[in-house]
Order: structure tokens, then C-alpha cells, then sequence
């Protein structure tokens, strides 16, 4: 399978951190409750293209190493997640706490069950989501190939065993959500965070990504089959999002999450599979300017990390303005996110290149 990168993923994660700046950072009351579903479609591209990378290995290995994979992952989340702890140290301080048992929490990432958000920086257990994932989807993969290989051979006009089983997990986590919410409302902002209430959002991701790897034909000629309806239904499942505070809803916190999954799936499917819809965006808003913003999409986990440092380093400057406030945040983390990327984060991807090699 082809390895060459989709600049339209790249414009969906930039959609996705401006949409997390508009959450930590005040511009409207809109844009505040609207802004949490960054991390929504960050987890269903996260859940797409790391399942991606095991499809891949297999149809061209015909088994699956772990080890370097996990390995591999590790040189691309690691060095600048940690590497924001030293930037942080200073925020820390300046909000008059440091706690170390909870900085390992962090470090360990397990603030999403521990401290609620995270500690360090609060948008950190989002992180914590996405490694539980990695280690949950290796242990699924690796039992699969190991012991039941012939449940990922697709069957025509017929849901496979590994179809079947990922809609299982969806359908787990939903009773689980509403189980949570119902017996410790109390908890709402675990109900938000921990990794076993939030895990649909990502393996729907990898039912997609299953789908395009294995049925590609017939998930075409099905998207370009319903595709207006499709469009219709995606923007109707984002209409409650501008105007409903998510960590204290219980209907965001159960059925949302879900509504918003589906949402975000069907336009990864737009961004896959309609290559004329993003040469009409390019064309629309010139392609110097669609450029730029791919460059932001790719360097999104930087701009992630960095973010809430900016953040406090502009509130520090006491600006009234909050549209000048806002600009400055979005400018300076972009900014920051690009120069960690090209600097932290390629040098470490070109060292796990030369030392632990692809094998797809």
C-alpha cells in the first residue's frame, strides 16, 4: 500500500488545533464550548493512521513486530512530550504548585485517572488517551495475527469477525459512558477524560481505516453513492457542539461523543476519498495559503504540547483586547509548534529512521 502523505489529513489536523486554541482560549462563548471537539477529530485521524501503519506492515510482511513499532511511535510522542516538561517547569512555579507525584503521573500518563486533566499542562490527558490506545491496538493486532489471521480477510457485502468485534468495543464504550454517568455523576470530569469512556472515538478510526485498507472499492462506491447525504449528516451531527458546556453534560458525555465520532468519520471519508472537494479548498483559498496550513496540520502535536505555555506567557502580558489576545496565541504557538517540529521532532524521526527502519 501507498506510503505517500495526504495533505488533506494535514488540513484536518490543523482544523483540529484550531479548534483546541479556541477552547483554552477565550475569543467567544461559542467558540469556547464549541472548541473541545479538536481532540474528537484528533483521536479518529490518530485512530485511521496508527491502525494504518499495522495494516500496512501486515498485507506486506505477513506478520506484525511490536516492538518496533511501539519503538517507532515512541521516538515521535516522546522526546518533545517530555521535552515540555522542562519548558514548563517556570508555569509551574508561577501557578504556585509542584507537585512531584503528580508530574510523574504525568510522565507516566495516567493523569487522565489521577489528577482528571493533567497536571503539568491540563490538555495533557488527551495524550494519555491516545498511548493507552497504541498499547490496547497492539495487544488486539498482535493476538489477531498470532492466533485468528483469517478474521481480518475481508468478506464481501458482509461485516467480517473483525469488523464485528470492533463494533462490539463501540458499542462497550457507549454502555460504559452511560454507566459512569449515571452511578458517579460526581465524577465529571473523569467521565470526560479516562481512556476507557473515550476509546470509540479512536477505533472508529481504525473501522475506517480497516475499510480503506481491506474494502476500498466498495466504501468508494458507497461514499460517492450517499455522498450528499453523508455531507448533510456530518454537519447535523456538529450542531449541538457550539452550544453546550461538554464537561458537565451528561448527554455530550454519553451519546455526544458518539454523534461526534460518526461526524468526524464521514468527513476523514470526504478527505480520503474526494480528492476534487480539497483541490476546490486549495484552489478557493490559493495554494501558497494551503501550504502554510498543511505545514500547520503536520506540525499540530507540537503546536499541542506547546500551546498552554504560549497561553500563559500572553496572559502574563495583561492585553484587554481579546480578539489581539487570541491573534497572539495563535500566532506565537504556530510559530512555536513549527520550530520544534523542524527542529526536536525531525531530528529525532531522522534518528529512529536510521536506527529502527520501517517495515512498511
Amino acid at each position: 500500500m501507498e506510503k505517500k502523505r495526504l495533505q488533506s489529513l494535514d488540513f484536518l489536523r490543523a482544523i483540529a488545533i484550531v479548534l483546541v486554541l479556541f477552547r483554552h482560549k477565550y475569543l467567544f462563548d461559542f467558540t469556547i464550548k464549541l472548541g473541545w471537539i479538536g481532540v474528537d477529530l484528533f483521536f479518529v485521524l490518530s485512530g485511521f493512521l496508527v491502525s494504518g501503519l499495522l495494516f500496512r506492515e501486515y498485507n506486506k510482511q505477513g506478520d506484525f513486530n511490536v516492538k518496533l513499532f511501539l519503538i517507532r511511535r515512541g521516538f515521535k510522542i516522546y522526546p518533545i512530550y517530555y521535552l515540555s516538561f522542562l519548558l514548563y517547569i517556570p508555569y509551574i512555579y508561577a501557578n504556585g504548585k509542584f507537585d512531584f507525584t503528580a508530574i510523574l503521573r504525568d510522565l507516566f500518563f495516567v493523569q487522565n485517572y489521577t489528577n482528571n486533566w493533567g497536571y503539568v499542562y491540563a490538555a495533557s490527558w488527551s495524550l494519555a488517551v491516545e498511548e493507552h490506545f497504541y498499547f490496547g491496538l497492539c495487544f488486539l493486532f498482535v493476538t489477531i495475527v498470532k492466533f485468528f489471521p483469517y478474521i481480518l480477510l475481508p468478506i464481501k457485502n458482509k461485516l467480517n469477525v473483525f469488523e464485528k468485534g470492533i463494533l462490539s468495543i463501540l458499542l462497550l464504550c457507549f454502555i460504559l459512558r452511560v454507566c459512569f454517568n449515571y452511578f458517579y455523576p460526581e465524577f465529571f470530569v473523569k467521565g470526560f477524560t479516562m481512556s476507557h469512556l473515550r476509546m470509540d472515538t479512536l477505533f472508529f478510526g481504525v473501522l475506517i481505516s480497516y475499510w480503506y485498507y481491506y474494502k476500498r472499492d466498495l466504501l468508494r462506491s458507497w461514499f460517492f453513492n450517499y455522498k450528499k447525504i453523508l455531507a448533510f449528516i456530518a454537519f447535523g451531527l456538529l450542531a449541538f457542539t457550539p452550544f453546550i458546556e461538554p464537561t458537565t453534560s451528561v448527554f455530550v458525555k454519553t451519546i455526544g461523543f458518539t454523534l461526534l465520532y460518526i461526524s468526524f468519520g464521514i468527513i476523514l471519508l470526504f478527505a480520503l476519498l474526494d480528492v476534487s472537494l480539497f483541490e476546490k479548498i486549495a484552489k478557493f483559498i490559493g495554494v501558497p495559503l494551503m501550504n502554510f496550513i498543511c505545514k500547520v496540520g503536520f506540525s499540530s502535536y507540537s503546536i499541542y504540547v506547546i500551546h498552554t505555555l504560549i497561553i500563559f506567557f500572553v496572559e502574563k502580558m495583561m492585553i484587554d483586547n481579546k480578539y489581539i489576545g487570541f491573534t497572539l496565541v495563535l500566532i506565537f504557538s504556530i510559530l512555536a509548534g513549527l520550530v520544534l517540529t523542524k527542529t526536536v521532532e525531525r531530528y529525532f524521526l531522522k534518528l529512529r529512521d536510521k536506527l529502527y527502519k520501517s517495515r512498511y
